[in-house]
């Protein structure tokens, strides 16, 4: 094991730093940080999502009590410094785990039977929101259109709690429906409400950006605008939308194994 790494000079830290740097499609390398995010990936390593990241380095907080996955991975591992690993986790109260992933590349091939879509989706706990509720309600892939936070930002993945190792991500620059059953979450006139909506797979569920929706987005031919009726307010949170529609779609469907 490497001597324990205290400053932020130190040549080791800033190459880790460089690693974890790029984001977005640049992206190589993300960190999972704390016991129970580590421990989430290592159950769903066998999947597809989870077989995508692949650990690289172990890294532990000076003082603190191995881990047992520690030795069972096989990866090395370096000891930090208190003020370094609050530096990589960007939290007043550093993580005494945290494991250094190396992201393979995205799936190819067909969609599906039942995907979420976020376009446009800019703030990472949202997007991680959004994946959690339609992993937990049985969708089995997610598309990340233009304008997207990074899946594998450390808000993204604490959002999610795990939904990144269970729904294979990918990226798209334009809406080019299958012959799925496409439609864009959006309260505007002319949308089709929940109720009416044909969600029978195959599914392909989108929601637009927090701010604007699909205001500044030609959608395609046959892909339908569909509204969640509220009452008393202008919209909902946009993982909020996603959420009851992913239950919808679920209770309609039945829950996917």
């Amino acid at each position: 094991m490497s001597p324990t790494l205290t400053s932020k000079a130190n040549p080791r830290f800033q190459e880790l730093q460089a690693r974890l740097r790029p984001g977005g499609a640049r992206r190589g390398a993300t960190l999972l940080l704390g016991e129970k995010l580590i421990e989430t990936w290592a159950q769903a390593r066998q999947t597809p999502a989870g077989a995508r990241l692949r650990p690289a380095l172990w890294l532990r907080l000076e003082q603190a009590s191995p881990h047992p996955l520690e030795a069972a991975l096989g990866v090395p591992t370096q000891l930090l410094g208190e003020a370094l690993m609050r530096e990589l986790a960007d939290a007043g109260s550093p993580p005494e785990h945290a494991l250094l992933m190396e992201l393979g590349p995205e799936p190819t091939g067909p969609l599906a039977p039942r995907v979420i879509g976020a376009w446009g989706i800019q703030d990472p706990g949202n997007l991680g929101a959004i994946l959690r509720s339609a992993a937990a309600f049985g969708f089995q892939e997610a598309l990340l259109g233009p304008g997207c936070a990074d899946p594998f930002h450390p808000r993204a993945l604490r959002g999610g709690m795990g939904a990144a190792f269970l729904l294979p991500l990918r990226r798209v620059v334009a809406l080019v429906p299958d012959p799925g059953h496409w439609f864009a979450l959006d309260g505007g006139p002319g949308a089709l409400p929940l109720a009416e909506a044909n969600l029978a797979e195959p599914l392909r569920l989108w929601v637009g950006n927090e701010g604007h929706g699909w205001a500044e987005v030609t959608l395609p031919e046959g892909m339908q605008r569909l509204a969640i009726p509220i009452q008393g307010i202008e919209s909902l949170n946009a993982a909020v939308a996603a959420g009851i529609a992913c239950f919808e779609a679920a209770r309609r469907g039945g829950p996917r194994p």
